[in-house]
């Protein structure tokens, strides 16, 4: 069975670093942002790091299903997916190329580092607006 993990979290969770540990394809929207090795985040380019971010697994997962037909490897996004409505395209996906999809929320209990820098009060906004469901 093929299995697409979706890593929930606020920044600093750790859900890059578990990514790594669950599978080869691992994609994220920050990634639309590094440049020469270095993360240059830019709010107005949001969307389009999204819908490339979503591209990137589609494509992941066309070419799973070419190389490998229906065993192939997993696949991993892990992204702050703070409401429901943020997985939906990833579902659809999983849908359409016939994964499983496990939603998994990643917990700061270790004390983690938000390494974008991002801002106290946006992080508090995320934890507000996190949806979970049971």
């Amino acid at each position: 069975m093929k299995n697409l993990y979706l890593l929930r979290g606020i920044p600093g969770a750790g859900k890059s670093t578990l990514a790594k540990q669950l599978g080869d394809s691992h994609f994220e929207t920050d990634g639309f942002f590094m440049v020469d090795g270095e993360y240059k985040f830019n709010p107005t380019k949001l969307r389009e790091a999204h819908q490339w971010c979503q591209s990137q697994v589609e494509l992941a997962m066309i070419q799973n299903h070419i190389t490998y037909g229906l065993d192939s490897s997993d696949i991993v996004v892990s992204n702050t997916f703070t409401q429901e409505w943020e997985m939906k395209h990833y579902y659809d996906l999983a849908d359409q190329y016939g994964y499983r999809v496990f939603s998994i929320i990643v917990e700061n209990r270790h004390g983690g580092v938000n390494e974008h820098g991002v801002p106290e009060d946006k992080l508090q906004i995320m934890k507000d607006r996190f949806e979970v469901k049971l």
